[in-house]
């Protein structure tokens, strides 16, 4: 498969919907797509403004300071000590990690890539592109020897699932005794709700509870997107087993896939800050409190969702006809379909909406 051979890209089947939408008295409430809306914070666009004598092209690697600031905050927020150099790197945005990861660790026909049922579709789009097997599992039990790779996503985007220590143990083990590579895409573990994610710390890949103190075969890949509203900068990093680093590595300079030097230098100060991560931690819980009850009310059931940006909800009905239901109240959810052949009638509900819109979607779910 090659990339002419891809599929149209999904979003464009929710057009209709958002049009309907659009057309309420109020206006739209987009609740589709997990794009933040707030500022990015003074310090880390300060950080950027100072750094744009950028004349020389940026290391591929990172400075010494992101690289640095990456261990630091694995160590300081994550639990995950003893990072050097050699065990991160940072990337474009880590949506281009995920789709091209199969293609820089060498898999082909014949190789599997596993993902989870409820999936961020680029997981597949990845290994379709170098013609690899994608599988849609949770049980460890199921992946076949012919793994190769196997990404987890905890917290999950749609459905917010959380894989605790055991869980996340269980699954490197799987993955070491078949000789794959396991990547753990983890960009909302600050956004934990329930308990116990709410007061502890969710868990990495990369936990020593997890890896036995060794990252050997293992991965973690975060994105600054959600907890420090840099998505339009591209910040993103994973780290790990220091040979598969240095592997990708090589790869990655010769494909010139360098993250701007400026957008590094706000990275740097943005993970040596915990403050504004807090602040917006707290800006989601609120939407939250306000939205799940609502959407309770209006007849949903909300499945999973102890964290991340999402409610990941059903009716009971194919999600298009939910789609159509909430278009009529100016509404707009992502439709299960887009998330794997498992979840068909249920539907995502992004936070990163404002305050505004989302006392607006309150208002308008609880009018039923």
């Amino acid at each position: 498969m090659g990339v002419s051979d891809l599929a149209d890209y999904p979003w464009d089947a929710v057009a209709p919907y958002a049009e309907r939408a659009r057309a309420h008295p109020d206006g739209i409430v987009d609740l589709s797509i997990g794009s933040p809306v707030d500022p990015t914070p003074e310090l880390i666009r300060t950080a950027l403004a100072a750094s744009t004598d950028a004349h020389s092209y940026p290391q591929t690697m990172g400075t010494p300071d992101l690289r640095g600031a990456i261990a630091q905050w694995f160590a300081r927020r994550r639990g995950v000590a003893g990072l050097t150099p050699e065990h991160v790197l940072p990337t474009v945005g880590s949506k281009e990690l995920v789709a091209l990861l199969p293609l820089l660790l060498g898999l082909g026909p014949g190789d599997v890539v596993v993902h989870p049922r409820a999936a961020y579709p680029t997981y597949e789009v990845g290994a379709r592109l170098v013609g690899a097997t994608p599988l849609a599992s949770d049980d460890p039990a199921e992946w076949p020897e012919s793994t190769r790779l196997v990404w987890l996503n905890s917290p999950g985007n749609p459905d917010g699932r959380v894989w605790d220590a055991d869980a996340l143990r269980v699954a490197v083990a799987r993955a070491r005794e078949l000789g794959a590579v396991l990547a753990g895409d983890e960009c909302y573990a600050e956004l934990g709700w329930e308990s116990p994610w709410d007061t502890e710390p969710i868990p990495s890949v990369l936990d020593p509870r997890v890896t036995g103190g060794s990252p050997d075969g293992v991965l973690s890949v975060y994105s600054l997107s959600k907890q420090s509203n840099l998505a339009g900068y591209r910040a993103a990093f994973f780290a790990g087993d220091p040979s598969v680093v240095a592997r990708l590595l090589t790869a990655r300079k010769h494909l010139g896939l360098m993250l701007p030097g400026p957008v590094q230098a706000a990275m740097t100060v943005a993970l040596h800050d915990d403050e504004h991560v807090a602040a917006q931690r707290e800006r989601y819980r609120a939407r939250r409190a306000a939205l799940k009850p609502a959407v309770e009310a209006a007849g949903f059931r909300i499945d999973r969702s102890e964290a991340g940006l999402y409610l990941w909800a059903t009716e009971g009905k194919d999600a298009w006809a939910s789609l159509d239901r909430l278009a009529d109240l100016g509404i707009l959810a992502g439709p299960g379909h887009f998330y794997g052949a498992h979840f068909r009638e249920h539907i995502r509900l992004s936070l990163t909406a404002s305050d505004e819109r989302i006392a607006a979607a309150v208002a308008r779910l609880r009018g039923l």
